[in-house]
């Protein structure tokens, strides 16, 4: 999955710079003379930002990996640690386990049995998630807290990894509590805010980039947007396009699918939205998806060495299964809604 490319890709360092530019202008005198464009300026460069992480796990603009993981080692996103964003996200590229509740690190379906033992408020809750309203709003909330708690089960199993990345992000977010303490300008409250902010527009990105679906090959979305969203998430709206060539420069991406379309859409089944704008309009408070997973365990196509493996990565079931060694519940009737 790594990038095959020149010495540098000086379109990506380019918008490294700038993107560190805007950050620290919006978080700084922006925030001293006019709080709301800082505040502002400084959530839509740290989404810019995660953009870049991805890029920079994906194996650019450097040869060496070393060398571009260098230059997004501030931990300006504060909630996800570099190195545990880079192995869920490779994991998750593992494409015959997406949307699985267990396997796949970034899922956002739960195993029907999971959800049958639920509370009704906790119900609710994710119910409201699914709409991308709830997701925007209630994401950022509920995917730290299942990651959090996930990633805390992995470290008290012993999982050197795991602790390593929590371990480097601590030195990572103090480069940012320094900047903050010794720039006039934005305080760490209206910080948290910020990358609140900043979280709950990824989530619009992530919110159907992959669906359902009895075929691998149908569960990835095209948006078919080329406005400023497009742009802070780096193209990676054409999401099949992504999966099919996870090395190539977002840069590259647009071309890439102009010159595929018909190929990628009969690839992922027509899974097409034209603009964000149609998302909106769409799901904006309506749920998109059940929670439970329509298809699981039966319907789906997967490895077939799957269900003796544990899971690799903290999906949304990480934060509401049974403790490992836990007895299990009994189950209540499952209800797919």
């Amino acid at each position: 999955m790594r990038a095959a490319h020149r010495a540098v890709e000086w379109p990506t360092l380019a918008l490294v710079a700038a993107t560190y530019g805007v950050w620290a202008l919006g978080s700084s005198w922006l925030s001293v003379h006019w709080p709301p464009l800082g505040f502002a300026l400084t959530a839509l460069a740290i989404v810019q930002f995660s953009s870049l992480q991805h890029e920079v796990l994906h194996g650019h603009p450097f040869r060496s990996q070393r060398l571009s993981e260098a230059l997004v080692f501030p931990g300006l996103t504060l909630f996800v640690p570099y190195g545990r964003f880079r192995d869920t996200h490779l994991a998750h590229h593992r494409d015959e386990r997406l949307t699985d509740p267990y396997d796949d690190p970034e899922a956002n379906y739960l195993d029907p049995a999971v959800w049958a033992r639920l509370s009704a408020p906790m119900r609710t809750l994710l119910r409201a998630n699914n709409t991308l309203l709830g997701r925007m709003v209630l994401g950022p909330a509920i995917s730290t807290w299942a990651f959090v708690r996930g990633d805390l089960r992995a470290i008290r199993a012993g999982d050197r990894a795991v602790a390593l990345a929590w371990a480097w992000h601590v030195p990572a977010v103090a480069l940012v509590a320094l900047w903050l303490h010794l720039m006039p300008g934005m305080g760490w409250g209206a910080y948290l805010a910020a990358a609140y902010l900043a979280y709950g527009i990824l989530k619009i990105r992530t919110f159907l980039e992959h669906r359902a679906h009895e075929k691998v090959r149908g569960r990835t979305v095209i948006v078919e947007d080329r406005g400023p969203l497009a742009f802070l998430f780096l193209n990676n709206n054409l999401h099949v396009v992504h999966h099919a060539k996870p090395g190539v420069a977002w840069y590259r991406l647009p071309a890439i699918y102009r010159d595929g379309r018909t190929e990628f859409l009969r690839r992922n089944d027509g899974y097409l939205y034209r603009s964000y704008a149609e998302v909106f309009g769409r799901y904006f408070l309506t749920a998109k998806d059940p929670v439970p997973h329509p298809l699981w365990p039966g319907g789906m196509d997967r490895v077939s060495e799957a269900e003796e493996t544990p899971a690799i990565g903290p999906a949304l079931a990480a934060g509401f299964g049974p403790e490992p060694g836990a007895a299990p519940e009994a189950p209540a009737p499952a209800t797919v809604h």
